[in-house]
């Protein structure tokens, strides 16, 4: 089974989708450094370029990528689900 998803940071919470991923699909997420892997459900159909949940995010609770917070959860995250807008509130200014 081939990478779908590249992990940034070992403490990431979330990666992002390296190709189109199908709803219920188990995919294969490996770390920049190619060294180690996980794999997630999909609980959602998730574009490529879009971010998935690695582990179950609790509303407001800070999300990390890169090592670094992006954002915060808007509502309860499951692992396997799309993280973008609908969930996710940016930190940027």
């Amino acid at each position: 089974m081939r990478s779908k998803v590249l992990i940034h940071n070992h403490g990431d919470h979330v990666g992002v989708a390296t190709d189109d991923i199908s709803k219920d699909e188990e995919v294969v997420c490996v770390f920049m450094d190619k060294k180690d892997e996980t794999r997630v459900k999909s609980k959602n159909g998730i574009p490529l370029g879009h971010k998935i949940s690695l582990k179950p995010i609790a509303a407001k609770d800070k999300i990390l990528e890169y090592g670094e917070v992006i954002g915060i959860a808007t509502s309860n995250i499951a692992a396997g689900e799309h993280v973008h807008i609908h969930n996710l509130k940016s930190l940027r200014l």
